[in-house]
């Protein structure tokens, strides 16, 4: 197999060859046909989350064939089309996992961060904790529902019934989530960095309904808003377009320190939550809306052994859309 391997926080991936990985109880390996780079992927690397597994294979967008079963594997057959999620593993015994929050699991595994990631060619992943697809599914455009649609999902499932809904930061997450919403009948305003007219034009052509700098005032007072941004001076500018009762949804697994804010912003009734990674009811949830919706992903291909220039666009906020890494 072929895989780039974070083998020191801040430092670019290197390129590695390695036996084929063998699956044990409970495991397939996968011969892997995309995966998509996620932000996630990009604070693991450049150290922002603790407790990396090192050295480690980046990547939970995974997309790939089923080419070894270990034992005790049943429900998935060889050259079967699966998908591999960020929540790779989970105890199944902690009050969360008995509670239905397997995403807040005590002793959780996640891909890419604890365990081997699809920055490869080859993945060994826990059978129960993957997504079977379609056999047609292109692996390319799937790979980002399966963290960019997945956590835009739980974030959009939090802001309930709102109409009206702001989105800070238009990235792979957003374009998804934007469409997703329309065809539910919300109006997605979203928000960018100052300046940014390539990224509002292209909110607009996923069915935003206004698109407009970070620091701009909506059409409209907003029911909800997701910040997707990992930036905290975010938070209180958010807080101050919904209205009363409205709810501000954090969506990202790392953001910036959030400055102090007048007490004002909450008040009223507003709320700050977050959502924490996903679990496998989210997937099956999102996966039949998004077929509903008719979501299309916007990609750029990257080789594999390109996985460090990938990480440098989203980096800069060259891409928009999804990066992809097909080996």
């Amino acid at each position: 197999m072929r895989a780039m391997v974070l083998e020191a926080t801040g430092q670019p991936l290197v390129l590695r060859q390695a036996a084929d990985p063998e699956p044990g109880p409970g495991e397939i390996r996968l011969r892997v046909e995309a995966c998509g780079v996620c932000r996630t992927d990009l604070h693991v690397v450049d150290g922002e989350l603790p407790d990396v597994a090192l050295p480690v294979v980046p990547g939970h967008e995974v997309v790939g064939r089923v080419e070894a079963l270990g034992a005790g594997v049943h429900r998935l057959g060889p050259d079967q089309r699966v998908g591999v999620p960020w929540l790779g593993s989970t105890c199944g015994a902690c009050e969360y996992c008995l509670g239905g929050r397997e995403n807040l699991c005590d002793a959780p595994g996640f891909t890419g961060y604890t365990r081997p990631g699809g920055f490869a060619s080859h993945l060994v992943a826990r059978a129960d904790f993957c997504l079977p697809l379609p056999g047609e599914a292109d692996p390319v455009a799937t790979a980002p529902l399966l963290c960019a649609g997945l956590i835009g999902w739980r974030a959009l499932c939090r802001t309930g019934q709102a109409r009206a809904l702001g989105i800070y930061g238009f990235g792979a997450a957003a374009h998804l989530l934007t469409q997703v919403a329309r065809h539910q009948g919300r109006r997605v305003h979203a928000f960018t960095r100052p300046g940014d007219l390539e990224a509002q034009a292209f909110a607009r052509a996923q069915g935003a309904a206004w698109a407009g700098d970070a620091g701009a005032t909506a059409p409209e007072p907003l029911d909800a808003a997701i910040i997707f941004a990992p930036v905290g001076e975010l938070v209180p500018l958010a807080l101050q377009a919904v209205r009363k009762g409205g709810r501000v949804v954090c969506g990202g697994i790392h953001m910036s320190d959030i400055p102090a804010f007048p007490y004002r912003l909450l008040w009223e009734e507003r709320e700050l939550v977050s959502v924490a990674n996903l679990t496998r009811a989210d997937a099956h949830a999102f996966f039949a809306e998004a077929a509903a919706a008719g979501v299309r992903a916007t990609t750029r291909r990257y080789r594999l052994e390109a996985a460090n220039e990938a990480l440098e666009d989203l980096r800069q906020g060259r891409l928009s859309g999804a990066a992809v890494l097909v080996p």
